[in-house]
C-alpha cells in the first residue's frame, strides 16, 4: 500500500503525450489502460491512422503498448490519439528525407482516382504520372505492393505529402546509362531489344542505353526499310562500332555479327556449279553478277562469249538474268571468277581461230593461210 500511494496518479490534459496498453479492440474504438493514471482511455477508429480504417484490429491488437496524444478530456475518460502521434514522428521524418533526397520504401495501402496512397505516419500521395516511367492504365495491381519512394513535395500546413517512384527509377537509370557508358568497348557484342524504328537505322536498348543501328549496318545486303529486317521488341546481337561518351552516342550493328554472305554462299556453292545470276554492273574488263544475295562474281570480258566483242554492252544490259558457271571460288580474296561463254555451244575449229585472229591488237607478223593452214581452205 505505501508502494501505491507512492505513485503518483496523473491528471492528463490536452496534447499531452501518454503511454497506454490495449486492453480491448472493438469495431469501432479501442480501449486503453494508461499508466499511472484514473482515467479510461479510447481511441475513436477515425484516430488509429492517417488513412481510412474499416476495422480497429486491422491496425492495433490487445496488450500492444501505445504512445497516445490527448485530444479530449471527459469525465471518466481520455479521448486519445494514435494517429497525431504518430504524425508527429513523421512530419520530422519526411521534412529529413525531403532534404536529403533519401530514397525509402513503403506500401501502398489504397488506389484512388487519379494515383497511389501509402501511409506514413501521414498521408502520402503519389499521382498516376510519378508513379512509373511509362503509361500505367490500371493502378489495381499496385494495392499492397512496396514501392521505392522520394519526397518531392511536402506542406506541413496543408497535410500535403507527394511521392515519386519515377524519379528514383530516371535515377537509376540516369546511374546505370552512365555506368554502361564507362565500360562498354568498340568491338564488344551485345544483346538488345529494338526500342523503335527510324527510316534511318533501329534504336537499340543494350541494357539501359540506346545505340543506333544504321540502315547500312543491318543486313549484308541492301535494305529498303528497317522493318524489312527487324521490328521493335525483338531480341538481337549488336556489334559496338563506337562510343562517343561526350554526346552519348553509341553506333551498333547487327550486320556484323552475322556471317557474310560469301561464308554463306560457300556453302551452298562450289566450282564447277551452274547457278542463275543477275547481272548487277557492266564495266570494260567484264561483268559482275550476283549469284547469291550479297555475293557477286566476275564474268572477265573473254568468259562472256565466243565471239569477239568490244564491251560487254553489246550483249548484256544491267538486271539482265543470265547464267553462269562457277570457274573458280578464291576464298582468301573472296572473289570469284564465272562464264557465260562456257555454256554456250562451241563454235568448229576454223572459227575459233578466225575469231582469235581477228582479236589481236597488234599484228603477228604471219600470214593467214600460215596461222590455219588447211583449215581455212576447208572453209573456202
Amino acid at each position: 500500500m505505501e508502494e501505491l500511494n507512492n505513485v503518483e496518479v496523473q491528471s492528463p490534459e490536452v496534447g499531452q503525450i501518454v503511454k497506454g496498453v490495449v486492453t480491448k479492440v472493438e469495431e469501432k474504438q479501442v480501449i486503453i489502460e494508461i499508466e499511472n493514471c484514473k482515467f479510461t482511455g479510447i481511441i475513436p477508429i477515425s484516430e488509429l491512422s492517417s488513412l481510412h480504417v474499416e476495422k480497429a484490429s486491422d491496425i492495433v491488437g490487445e496488450n500492444d503498448q501505445l504512445d497516445l496524444k490527448v485530444i479530449k478530456v471527459e469525465e471518466e475518460s481520455l479521448i486519445l490519439s494514435k494517429r497525431a502521434v504518430d504524425a508527429d514522428l513523421a512530419w520530422e521524418s519526411l521534412e529529413d528525407k525531403f532534404e536529403s533526397k533519401e530514397v525509402f520504401n513503403a506500401e501502398i495501402k489504397d488506389v484512388v482516382k487519379g494515383g497511389l496512397v501509402v501511409d506514413l505516419g501521414v498521408r502520402g500521395f503519389i499521382p498516376a504520372s510519378l508513379v512509373e516511367t511509362y503509361f500505367v492504365e490500371d493502378f489495381s495491381e499496385y494495392k499492397g505492393k512496396t514501392l521505392s519512394l522520394i519526397v518531392v513535395e511536402i506542406d506541413k500546413e496543408k497535410n500535403r505529402v507527394i511521392l515519386s517512384h519515377r524519379a528514383v527509377v530516371e535515377k537509376e537509370q540516369v546511374e546505370k546509362k552512365q555506368e554502361l557508358l564507362d565500360s562498354i568497348q568498340a568491338g564488344d557484342v551485345l544483346e538488345g531489344t529494338v526500342q523503335r524504328l527510324t527510316n534511318f537505322g533501329a534504336f537499340v536498348d543494350i541494357g539501359g542505353i540506346d545505340g543506333l543501328v544504321h540502315i547500312s549496318q543491318l543486313s549484308h545486303t541492301h535494305v529498303d526499310k528497317p522493318s524489312d529486317v527487324v521490328e521493335e521488341g525483338q531480341k538481337v546481337s549488336v556489334k559496338v562500332l563506337s562510343v562517343d561518351r561526350d554526346n552519348e552516342r553509341i553506333s551498333l550493328s547487327i550486320k556484323e555479327t552475322l556471317p557474310g554472305p560469301f561464308e554463306a554462299m560457300k556453302e551452298k556453292v562450289k566450282a564447277g556449279d551452274v547457278i542463275e545470276g543477275e547481272v548487277k554492273r557492266l564495266v570494260s574488263f567484264g561483268a559482275f553478277v550476283e549469284i547469291f544475295p550479297g555475293v557477286e562474281g566476275l564474268v572477265h570480258i573473254s568468259q562472256i562469249s565466243h565471239k569477239h566483242i568490244g564491251t560487254p554492252h553489246e550483249v548484256l544490259e544491267e538486271g539482265q538474268t543470265v547464267k553462269v558457271k562457277v570457274l573458280d571460288i578464291n576464298s582468301e580474296e573472296q572473289r570469284i571468277s564465272l562464264s557465260i561463254r562456257e555454256l554456250e555451244e562451241s563454235p568448229n575449229a576454223s572459227e575459233e581461230d578466225y575469231i582469235r585472229f581477228q582479236s589481236q591488237d597488234e599484228p603477228s607478223g604471219f600470214q593467214l593461210g600460215e596461222m590455219i593452214g588447211d583449215q581455212l581452205n576447208k572453209l573456202k
